[in-house]
């Protein structure tokens, strides 16, 4: 596969949590993808961290909550099946989260997605010390 990019190994995606990195969409926008476990070939699942009823992030940097293989969204309690992505209760029942392509060759996970372009490991913000001050006041 020459246009995948290794993102991790799959021994780094938790048993029971997520691997958060960020992509470009196909319109330069950020966007953070969250890998997950699945019990299905290849062992591991991407989506879009974010729910689909609200702007919430499934990992904001400890790892999403995972439980009997269904991603939890900690605003309403929406269950995501970790591998099909479709939710069937809760505020989100009957979507399912925008998945993101990627392949497992020798233990490596890879994005293979055409539609995102990967960009570091972690969250969008992540090691942004926030804006910066002009106040001509010190504290």
């Amino acid at each position: 596969m020459s246009d995948a990019t290794p993102i991790a190994d799959r021994t780094e995606v938790p048993a029971s949590g997520s691997y958060r990195f960020t992509a470009a969409d196909a319109f330069g926008n950020e966007t953070e993808v969250i890998l997950v476990p699945c019990e299905e070939d290849p062992g591991v699942r991407a989506w879009v961290n974010n729910c689909t009823h609200e702007d919430q992030r499934f990992d904001t940097g400890r790892g999403a909550a995972i439980r009997d293989g269904e991603i939890i969204c900690p605003r309403h309690g929406s269950m995501f099946d970790a591998c099909s992505g479709e939710c069937d209760n809760g505020q989100a029942s009957g979507t399912a989260l925008p998945g993101v392509d990627i392949a497992v060759e020798d233990d490596t996970v890879l994005l293979t997605d055409e539609h995102y372009e990967y960009l570091h490991d972690g969250g969008v913000n992540d090691g942004d010390d926030g804006p910066g001050s002009t106040s001509h006041i010190s504290f």
